[in-house]
């Protein structure tokens, strides 16, 4: 079987699985006596409450008094445990099914501070140049001490168009910045695809939706109506994660059997394994995955199936390390529950958790300019191009001049092209991207090709 446990519902960020029935999370380990422990110490919070409500200077609002004492059982255990009110319980399902509202990043807390996991790309908050590991210290004119990321999400959400100003700081930095960020639609499409070269494929998934597998396997069909594709690099960078299945299931494109992943947890029913496929839709072309600090979760997932099975290469910087899983619970009125559960393991057993994936060739990013040597270079010498009455392609092989006359008369093809062309020209700017050509183009021209057809 390719999953196990199959009544498991996968859904948010980290891996979350939806039972009906929370009591069934009652350890029958616990002995007696931590009961009638646990009995006395909830007797204690009882009481505690009432002396508040009758003696208190000022009213107190009981319900949120009790729900900011749960979010401070669960904010004891870990950074990713925390109660989900109706409305977050609501915004969370949202989230993996369809676009929303905000600047466009993933964060938690990591060593007590509210920190950035990666920006996503052509957002808000990536446009303005929020990077990973960059710790929020104010949201508008609140302090995040002591905020939980749930709590941080409801104050970075807003209608499109309003604004929100966050108080950052980087490793390296004397002082706070302020970045004032204008609210926009996070984009629900999380594929991207081009030839960065002829015949190999550049692939981003900038997280991972309900629907990536499929919009992924859709870009790689689209890019081989047009050529073949003999090698593919496979862009994770500043991917924060997402759904655990769908992180499976592109790994398993690459892979032709063995474990993607399994979990360990404390309780017998959160020991998972999952499987590769008898064969994978990709096993066979030459793989390199860029990640960087900001690839977490399912991204880390993916990376570490692919290094491990020796399938491909990884390239770029460390992983961020978030190897837990998360188990959704609902409760009643329509709240939830976010509990920690179990832990990731690669396929050959390595945690995720803290130590993240080191990539086989450790690249650090720098984005290369053009110089102006580069511009002399490409005005010194003549091109075909560039003599008059020069053949023109065939017409399986139109020149991009060509496909852009075509597209003239329609606007979203156009629009598509000016997308493509400005992520062409990040590309030819990025260090870690330009390396990771230079390896796979040597390495595909090494694999045998089959014989192009007549």
């Amino acid at each position: 079987m390719f999953y196990k446990n199959t009544r498991i519902v996968l859904l948010v960020v980290f891996t979350t699985v939806v039972l009906a029935v929370p009591n069934a999370w009652t350890s029958p380990e616990t002995s007696q006596k931590e009961r009638e422990l646990t009995y006395r110490k909830l007797e204690l919070f009882s009481n505690i409450l009432s002396i508040l409500q009758e003696n208190y200077v000022e009213e107190i609002n009981t319900d949120e008094v009790i729900e900011g004492a749960i979010n401070g059982l669960l904010r004891s255990l870990d950074p990713h445990s925390s109660y989900l009110t109706p409305e977050n319980f609501k915004e969370l399902q949202n989230e993996t099914q369809g676009s929303f509202t905000g600047i466009g990043i993933e964060i938690t807390i990591k060593e007590g501070k509210l920190t950035v996991v990666s920006p996503i790309e052509d957002t808000p908050a990536y446009d303005a140049g929020v990077m990973a590991n960059d710790i929020i210290v104010k949201i508008d004119d609140q302090f995040t001490e002591d905020m939980s990321p749930m709590e941080a999400i409801k104050k970075l959400r807003g209608p499109k168009g309003s604004e929100v100003t966050i108080s950052i700081h980087r490793q390296g930095w004397e002082v706070l910045k302020e970045v004032t960020l204008t609210r926009d639609i996070i984009p629900v499409n999380s594929v991207r695809s081009l030839f960065i070269d002829p015949g190999i494929a550049y692939t981003r998934i900038t997280n991972f939706q309900s629907h990536t597998t499929d919009d992924y396997l859709s870009a790689l069909d689209d890019l081989k109506q047009r050529q073949d594709i003999r090698a593919i690099l496979l862009d994770l960078r500043n991917n924060p994660g997402g759904l655990l299945n769908q992180a499976v299931s592109v790994a398993d494109l690459f892979l032709d059997s063995g474990i993607i992943v399994y979990t360990k947890g404390r309780s017998e029913n959160q020991n998972m394994v999952f499987q590769a496929r008898q064969s994978g839709t990709h096993d066979s072309v030459p793989l390199i995955v860029l990640v960087n600090e900001g690839s977490a979760s399912a991204s880390e997932i993916v990376a570490g199936a692919i290094q491990d099975h020796k399938r491909g290469l990884i390239l770029g910087t460390q992983t961020f390390g978030k190897g837990s899983v998360q188990t959704i619970i609902p409760l009643q009125d329509s709240a939830g529950l976010r509990m920690t559960t179990a832990r990731y393991y690669t396929p050959l057993g390595r945690s995720i958790q803290v130590k993240g994936i080191i990539p086989d060739v450790e690249v650090a990013y720098s984005r290369r300019q053009a110089t102006n040597d580069d511009e002399a270079e490409k005005n010194t010498f003549p091109r075909e191009a560039d003599l008059p009455n020069h053949f023109l392609p065939s017409d399986s092989q139109k020149s991009e001049g060509a496909a852009d006359a075509e597209n003239k008369g329609n606007p979203q093809l156009q629009q598509a092209n000016v997308r493509e062309q400005s992520l062409r020209t990040r590309l030819k700017e990025d260090n870690q991207v330009q390396i990771a050509l230079n390896i796979i183009k040597g390495i595909s021209l090494l694999t045998p090709q089959p014989p192009a057809e007549k």
